[in-house]
């Protein structure tokens, strides 16, 4: 670690060891704080799982680490921490040389974390970001010795949230158990100790509706296919994509347990689903006096009875304490044991309906009767999306739901945060706990009539590099140090994972933080972190990026809706000339750029920086290629820069096209139309550089959960069709949530996105010639075919990365970029 490194890192050090936060909310759960403490998992146990994540990551260096469990008076303080010290025995040959204590194993693992990061240079991400930057760790019998005394330190507020209902499906849908394993022990080493553990309940589901004399083959059409449960477990739809085998509720439920177990292990809090009302439409026949209301259209085509218009039951019918009652004793029947914290959102995407508070209160209050009737100590963690969305919720409404539980026994994950922050406008969600949340794509919020901040963030697992990370470093702690503040946790909530690595690095630590981050410094640590080494050139480069993808403050949800990968189903007459689009395309802009609002179909795709600064970060990445070539986060960076700036052109040549179409300028339309297809062979190309950017994974995990090949079939189904059209069609319509759960992956770009613009641009070129309007109809007849023929395809696609980043990334720059510099 070099000496100026070391001096930035000291600077950052001294804010940690410092008192315990603590918030009105922390006060409010501190009952169930305890009970949990009692209930952890022994200290050996957490020990011993702690030291298998070491020997995964650093099996070179098992030795060098001991590990211990301590209590939270250790700490100095009521909350927890990690504590790094030299080992006493260092001087000795062979003995360990560094010890870490931590209140659970979660701490300890942060603390190893904290310790390769700011004393031996090292990263970690997921695997398809780059994975883990470990070459800069000296060897055993040399690690950095830490200060006298050692380092403390705490954590301002007890939890750090991960997961989203949704990232289940966008993100988990095909793992088996050595991917969770893996994203376990990242969980862990980033210090997250609450995350959403939801595989497996259709197996719980099915044995609860059997009490109530519903048989398996009544739920054939209640559950989604594999990669549709987050969406059926909600209530928006029902039988899409399925119906489920048998062997994947065996499959499912077995996994399940070994990702609690480890979770208790380790020390975590695993969050468990409760009943939000959602029944089957059996229910309604077996049981015909329940209070049981069909609820409307979500975004199925016609609308069609066979997918959408699914059943819920009213709070205030006995039936759902009682279904509420059985679906936690059930799960604490096949688990064994529980941490008493509950997931549900009722009112997510399903507005209740009549708007009196009185009403709302009663419902708020038997949804967690029914956890309660089955876990004395139960606590309802609810997301607050709801609140950022729908106009239902005035100030009346919200309260009523929020002051309808019991003081300290809901939370509210506020997850929109680091964008909209419910929190502020609310008045610390009126009393009640929250969580700060990113959502990555958005930063989140973790409320908890306690509050949770969460960071949101990403949605449908869409690649873009975006970010806020300014709001990042200063949100947690605004919220934290507000008058009053209820808050008592941070978190990420992303609809999917796997992309922005600096975004999930930065809010990860927030977790830890006391003060506000300064940024500028945190990101020269990082760069020399993530690729073992930096330079002048690669600094200048993120100093821009910084400044741009990193700094959209322009208050706009970050939907990718680039037209490679959303292609616009609209009549292009209808569609704005670049200017109008992108009154500040190229240029530097230091305000929100003006948009028209359209009447049309067309989604205009996310500009919040400058095109040319960006391009100009690129010059800078490619430019660092001789020193930093060798390094795989390098080459996840460098290509997912090259695709950002290739995207955004794209959109620019698009509009293009578009106009050469109203002059009728023929030979212009075809030759830009040529330049946009070939430009998405070339980026198909750029992205098989890099295992993070392969649609052959995705597919091949889906199949890899199969028992026989019909399985196969549908699960690859299910996997294909929610990256493309999503939910159902018809002949000339189209899903109304295609593209929704879009992909930069090589594969997808060549084999559908490239023909799909093609057909676009066939009819384009034929209306100009034949001089008729564009046929509208006819184009959407020919890509809902081609999309409905790829999502039933079978052809392979690789599954390892192949070509030279740098020399690819170069020659795009070369080729589509350099002129726009």
């Amino acid at each position: 670690m070099d000496s100026s490194l070391a001096a930035i890192s000291l600077l950052l050090f001294s804010l940690f060891s410092m008192v315990y936060t603590s918030t009105i909310g922390v006060q409010y759960i501190s009952k169930l704080l305890q009970i949990q403490e009692r209930e952890r998992a022994p200290p050996s146990f957490q020990v011993a799982a702690a030291r298998g994540v070491l020997h995964r990551l650093l099996p070179s260096h098992s030795s060098a680490f001991e590990f211990r469990i301590i209590s939270k008076e250790k700490c100095g303080g009521e909350g927890a921490c990690f504590i790094i010290n030299n080992h006493p025995s260092s001087y000795k040959s062979g003995a360990p040389e560094i010890l870490i204590s931590g209140v659970t194993g979660v701490e300890v693992l942060a603390g190893l974390h904290w310790y390769l990061k700011y004393w031996c240079g090292s990263h970690i991400s997921w695997q398809k970001t780059g994975g883990a930057q470990l070459f800069s760790i000296p060897p055993l019998g040399s690690l950095p010795r830490v200060q006298v005394g050692g380092i403390l330190v705490q954590r301002p507020i007890p939890w750090n949230y991960y997961q989203n209902a949704v990232t289940s499906s966008y993100t988990f849908a095909w793992w088996d158990w050595e991917r969770w394993e893996q994203e376990i022990d990242w969980m862990a080493l980033q210090g997250i100790n609450l995350p959403l553990a939801f595989t497996g309940q259709e197996t719980i589901w099915r044995k609860v509706f059997q009490k109530f004399n519903i048989t398996n083959s009544d739920l054939d059409d209640f559950f989604g296919g594999p990669a549709f449960l987050a969406w059926s477990r909600m209530g928006n739809l029902h039988g899409w994509g399925g119906p489920l085998p048998e062997s994947w509720f065996d499959g499912q439920l077995t996994l399940q347990k070994k990702i609690l177990a480890r979770m208790y292990e380790l020390g975590m809090t695993p969050v468990l689903p409760a009943f939000s009302g959602n029944v089957p439409a059996a229910f309604k026949d077996m049981f015909p006096s329940a209070k049981i209301t069909r609820l409307g259209n979500w975004f199925s085509v016609k609308p069609n009875p066979k997918w959408c218009c699914t059943y819920l039951l009213d709070a205030t019918d006995p039936l759902f304490i009682e279904i509420g009652r059985t679906f936690i004793e059930e799960q604490l029947k096949e688990y064994g044991r529980t941490s008493h914290i509950y997931n549900c959102d009722t009112f997510d995407e399903n507005t209740p309906p009549v708007d009196d508070p009185g009403y709302i209160s009663s419902l708020g209050a038997a949804i967690f009767s029914g956890m309660q009737s089955g876990d004395d100590n139960a606590m309802w963690l609810m997301q607050g999306w709801l609140f950022s969305y729908d106009p239902f919720w005035r100030p009346p409404q919200m309260k009523a739901l929020l002051h309808s539980v019991p003081l300290g026994k809901l939370v509210v994950l506020d997850l929109y945060a680091e964008v909209k922050p419910i929190w502020i406008s609310s008045a610390q969600f009126y009393g009640v706990p929250y969580i700060w949340k990113v959502i990555v794509a958005s930063l989140l919020s973790l409320y908890l009539t306690d509050s949770h901040l969460c960071m949101l963030h990403n949605f449908a697992g869409n690649i873009e590099m975006y970010g806020i990370l300014d709001a990042i470093a200063s949100g947690p702690i605004e919220a934290l140090t507000s008058e009053n503040s209820t808050m008592v946790g941070v978190g990420m909530s992303m609809e999917g994972i796997e992309q922005n690595p600096i975004v999930y690095d930065l809010m990860s630590e927030m977790a830890f933080q006391h003060k506000k981050v300064d940024v500028k410094a945190w990101i020269e640590l990082y760069i020399a972190r993530r690729y073992g080494r930096s330079s002048p050139l690669i600094r200048d480069a993120w100093n821009i990026l910084y400044h741009t993808v990193y700094n959209c403050t322009d208050e706009a949800y970050d939907k990718n809706r680039d037209v490679i990968v959303a292609f616009p189903d609209v009549n292009p007459s209808l569609i704005s000339s670049p200017l109008e689009m992108y009154p500040h395309y190229g240029k530097p802009t230091s305000r929100r750029a003006i948009l028209r609002e359209k009447k049309n179909a067309y989604e205009q795709p996310h500009l919040w920086y400058s095109t040319s600064e960006v391009i100009k970060a690129l010059e800078l990445f490619i430019a660092s290629g001789k020193e930093l070539s060798a390094s795989n986060t390098y080459g996840y960076d460098l290509v997912d820069l090259t695709r950002q700036s290739l995207a955004k052109y794209a959109n620019e040549l698009f509009l293009k096209i578009i106009d050469a179409y109203k002059f009728k300028d023929v030979d212009k339309v075809t030759s830009l139309s040529q330049k946009f297809l070939d430009l998405v062979e070339d980026m198909d190309t750029l992205l098989a550089c890099h295992d993070g950017f392969l649609l052959g994974p995705w597919l091949e995990s889906a199949k890899q959960l199969a028992q026989n090949e019909e399985e196969e079939k549908q699960f690859e189904w299910n996997a294909r069709t929610q990256i493309t059209m999503w939910f159902d069609n018809t002949e000339e319509e189209a899903s109304l949530l295609r593209d929704y759960g879009n992909k930069y992956w090589s594969g997808l770009l060549r084999d559908y996105y490239g023909p799909r613009a093609a057909v676009y641009f066939k009819i384009l070129i034929e209306s100009v010639e034949n001089g008729e309007d564009f046929r509208l109809h006819k184009w959407r007849r020919e890509w809902i075919k081609l999309t409905n023929n790829w999502q039933s395809s079978r052809k392979l696609f690789p599954v390892k990365s192949s070509g030279n980043a740098v020399s690819i990334s170069r020659s795009l720059y070369n080729k589509y970029l350099r002129s726009e510099s």
